[in-house]
């Protein structure tokens, strides 16, 4: 498919593959064992310049596009999904709403340090109570003087123990749910800021996810993000955005697995000949492959959209619904064709079938997907 990309496009694919092929192959099945946040890894990324792809150099990003964005996820997820969500995260879901909704000042401040990597960022939206509902949010956030006083417990953070910076939503208004949710910029040295559990997840282990915890937490009132009362807007944009960093990591899984299985299937001999040979594993790898291809189109077509300042809501749900999907599909033909072997922690497959799952949760489960879909389609 690169044929379809440009000469820029092409040469940070090139990069990109071969840093994840040198650097991120080694590392990532002790990393998922330690369950160990790469922060060399990290550092790393962040001298390509890839903490910051798809924003202006005059903000301390790569000047890059979005489809530029997706080929760095996909190739950083081919090898490990969790470095990918972790880079995904950190982008789209804590740099791209300060860029949408930030003030000039924000953008000033806060934008350099997360697009260098020399900081990173996280959101927090969710809540025991506010899932699929993100309306629901329970965390109060209250004007006295000149701070808003933040109190209240988020859940699933990707990057919060190691996040500098956090893109927290709250209840300004409670009894108006999606119209009285604003968006405040915290930093993690903030009194009353802090780490709560770690979670105990069934894959992309080297990706942290805890709760945030906020216990009077007084942020000067200039953190205030975007307009009063409008953040359940900022919320629903930025995820739009960060469901295309989603479905390239899906790709990335998908990717891999189709990989993995090729290679096997012509070494793995049985009855005389290498696997590869029986008409039953073509199938499988047909398959798989198809499915791979049709998922690539819809999620550059997303990334493509938004580079165009089109409207791209359905189109990145349709994207990450659909990558989702397939690395599930895909990492469990993955597991399915290295037979026993697939099914142990020698092999790769195991991990991809494990990362995969994630991918239909976070950021908006395939339900949500499919409502935000139809919601679309409906209106036409």
């Amino acid at each position: 498919m690169d044929y379809l990309l440009t000469d820029e496009q092409k040469m940070l694919k090139e990069m990109v593959e071969k840093f994840a092929l040198d650097k991120i192959k080694p590392i990532a099945r002790e990393n998922d064992k330690t369950e160990e946040f790469p922060t060399k890894l990290i550092k790393e990324l962040s001298d390509l310049g890839l903490m910051g792809i798809p924003y202006p150099e005059e903000y301390g990003g790569s000047g890059m596009d979005n489809i530029s964005y997706v080929i760095a996820i996909e190739a950083i997820s081919r090898y490990c999904a969790a470095t990918g969500v972790i880079v995904s995260a950190h982008t789209s879901l804590c740099v791209e709403p300060i860029y949408l909704f930030g003030t000039e000042e924000q953008k000033k401040k806060y934008m350099p340090d997360l697009c260098s990597g020399r900081k990173i960022g996280c959101h927090c939206l969710t809540e025991s109570q506010a899932g699929s509902d993100a309306a629901a949010v329970k965390t109060s956030a209250k004007l006295e003087g000149d701070k808003w006083v933040l109190n209240g417990t988020k859940l699933f953070i990707t990057n919060a123990a190691q996040a500098d910076i956090a893109i927290v939503f709250a209840a300004t208004e409670p009894a108006a749910r999606s119209r009285g949710i604003t968006a405040f910029i915290v930093e993690k040295d903030t009194p009353g800021y802090c780490i709560g559990k770690l979670e105990e997840k069934l894959g992309i282990k080297a990706s942290s996810t805890a709760e945030v915890v906020l216990e009077d937490c007084a942020i000067p009132k200039e953190n205030q993000l975007g307009e009063l009362n409008k953040g359940f807007k900022v919320a629903m944009i930025t995820l739009d955005g960060g469901r295309i960093g989603i479905a390239a990591q899906a790709l990335g899984i998908a990717k891999g697995s189709i990989e993995d299985s090729i290679a096997y299937a012509k070494e793995r001999v049985q009855f005389g000949r290498p696997i590869a040979e029986f008409q039953g594993i073509k199938w499988y790898l047909a398959e798989m492959e198809t499915e791979y291809q049709a998922a690539w189109l819809l999620t550059y077509r997303a990334a493509l959209m938004k580079d165009q300042k089109l409207r791209y809501s359905k189109e990145a749900a349709m994207a990450k619904l659909k990558a989702s999907e397939v690395a599930e599909f895909c990492a469990s033909k993955a597991v399915q064709i290295h037979g026993g072997y697939g099914y142990t922690k020698e092999f790769d497959p195991e991990r991809y079938f494990r990362d995969s799952k994630i991918t239909q949760i976070y950021e908006g489960t395939s339900e949500i997907q499919r409502e935000v879909i139809a919601s679309n389609i409906l209106k036409q």
